[in-house]
């Protein structure tokens, strides 16, 4: 059975023998960040692993760096921490998420994109899983040794998948890109700014609220209602010419995972976003 490269079902995964995949989850809560661990020893998915969105998913040490709140860490201490779980290369990853947005799981998903490697998002997250009545479990799995062939993967991020902040710079300067911001409308126009030390958005941004992309009950809507929704946004241009941004990083994953399971492939994430941008008071702000 084939894993998707977007989305999976809930049942869908359930039906995946346990060597098919390896299954991360990915609850976080910026606002209290013990919250995701304390939820996964509550209950996970059977077989899965956790992975803290500021340890695991990040680097801390190079945020003054000017690279945000949530620095992408280096590729090789990422491929370190993959191996520890008992991922090998190949074996595709399935990231899941509390339900409303699966931002974390969103970030993974785009993270192993990078290294070329097969990866799903569970559509719905963990709430999808238990309304569906599936199994779960409260021990962590015993996983296995690192496998050779992760430790000697070699693989860097494709950095041309990302734009830093000179290539930004650039495109504020002479417009040579869609800048897309997955923040709230309210963080977006500057109206407030809970977390960051200045508030409004990135000139010439347009806002595409990350939850725009999911219905009512927290699934993504279908891929069709998606691509009409993006292209209308995007007014013609071509997917290639969209560069993602937000507060950290982290929620303009799923806007780049909804246009890709739209079939609009190519744009590009601007990992620093706004809490990167704003680092340097140099640079220009909007709010409106």
């Amino acid at each position: 059975m084939d894993i998707p490269r977007t989305l999976i079902a809930p049942e869908y995964l359930a039906a995946l023998d346990p060597d098919q995949a390896l299954i991360v989850d990915c609850r976080f809560d910026l606002a209290d960040p013990e919250a995701g661990a304390r939820a996964y020893s509550a209950g996970h998915l059977p077989g899965a692993v956790y992975a803290d969105l500021d340890r695991d998913l990040s680097d801390p040490s190079r945020k003054s760096e000017g690279m945000g709140r949530h620095p992408l860490p280096d590729a090789r201490a990422f491929i370190g921490t993959l191996a520890r779980w008992g991922w090998r290369p190949g074996l595709p990853v399935v990231a899941y998420d509390a339900h409303a947005g699966a931002i974390g799981a969103a970030r993974l998903w785009w993270m192993l994109r990078l290294l070329g490697q097969p990866a799903a998002v569970l559509d719905g997250g963990w709430r999808a899983w238990t309304d569906a009545g599936l199994a779960q479990e409260r021990e962590a799995p015993d996983r296995p040794a690192p496998h050779p062939s992760a430790l000697a993967f070699a693989n860097r991020f494709d950095a041309d998948a990302m734009v830093d902040s000179a290539e930004m710079e650039r495109i504020v300067r002479d417009h040579t890109a869609i800048i897309v911001d997955a923040r709230a409308p309210e963080r977006y126009r500057g109206e407030v700014e809970p977390i960051d030390p200045r508030a409004g958005h990135i000139p010439g941004a347009r806002n595409r609220p990350y939850s725009s992309n999911l219905d009512a009950d927290g699934r993504f809507k279908p891929a069709v209602a998606l691509r009409a929704e993006w292209q209308a946004l995007l007014a013609g241009a071509d997917p290639s010419r969209v560069v993602h941004s937000c507060g950290s990083g982290v929620s303009a994953c799923h806007n780049l995972l909804a246009m890709e399971h739209a079939g609009l492939s190519g744009s590009r994430l601007y990992p620093p976003s706004w809490s990167g941008w704003v680092s340097d008071l140099d640079r220009p702000i909007e709010r409106s």
